[in-house]
């Protein structure tokens, strides 16, 4: 498995991974937290027993294997770093996950697309979450899966143990902030939200498009 240093890590300015990772931390709050993030994904996609998942931003793939434990699906897993994917395929390994390097602005909906969609922390990293979201949505057949750190309570919890303090508490590479009720109200723009989970500190959201 590829190692590199404890810190974000940046690749063209970008970041694209963190490997103080909260998935993998010691500490056990973040763990009871993270369990609790896992345990709502998994519950949402085993909901709609997708045939099929085409996961974007999958980073480490501690995500993709809760996709692989509570479903059958065949699963498309891709994310911007080749660098990142390296370290999610020593984590997860099963004939049922592909992985491929690819940037969110770049998915083609005509090729790339499934039943269910997910997306988990990655439209507050996007310059453009509008283009993105229209991606997504173009992208699920009919289901989405999205998730967004809940603000700003996501950067006071950050502040509350340090961390970030110059940045007011923003996690490195975070552009976008909202609340529940904002991301809401964003992704309503191109999807039905059928139900929105407050997972602390969490907004998760099953949705369906718009244009399925």
């Amino acid at each position: 498995m590829l190692k590199h240093n404890r810190g974000p890590l940046v690749e063209n300015g970008i970041v694209v991974g963190n490997t103080t990772d909260k998935y993998e931390s010691a500490n056990p709050i973040t763990r009871f937290l993270t369990d609790n993030f896992c345990r709502a994904v998994g519950e949402l996609t085993a909901r709609i027993a997708p045939e099929d998942i085409f996961e974007v931003g999958c980073g480490e793939g501690h995500v993709t294997k809760v996709l692989l434990e509570r479903t059958e699906a065949k699963i498309h897993a891709v994310d911007i770093s080749e660098t990142i994917l390296d370290i999610a395929r020593g984590n997860v390994n099963s004939p049922r996950v592909v992985f491929a390097c690819k940037n969110i602005y770049a998915i083609d909906s005509v090729t790339e697309h499934a039943g269910l969609v997910v997306c988990c922390e990655v439209l507050e990293h996007l310059d453009d979450p509008q283009c993105g979201l229209k991606i997504l949505a173009d992208a699920a057949k009919p289901y989405a899966i999205l998730s967004v750190p809940r603000e700003p309570l996501w950067r006071v919890l950050n502040m509350v143990r340090g961390a970030y303090w110059k940045d007011l508490g923003n996690t490195p590479g975070h552009l976008q902030h909202w609340s529940r009720g904002g991301f809401i109200r964003f992704v309503s723009q191109e999807f039905e939200v059928m139900e929105a989970r407050s997972v602390l500190p969490w907004t998760i959201l099953l949705a369906r498009s718009m244009s399925a």
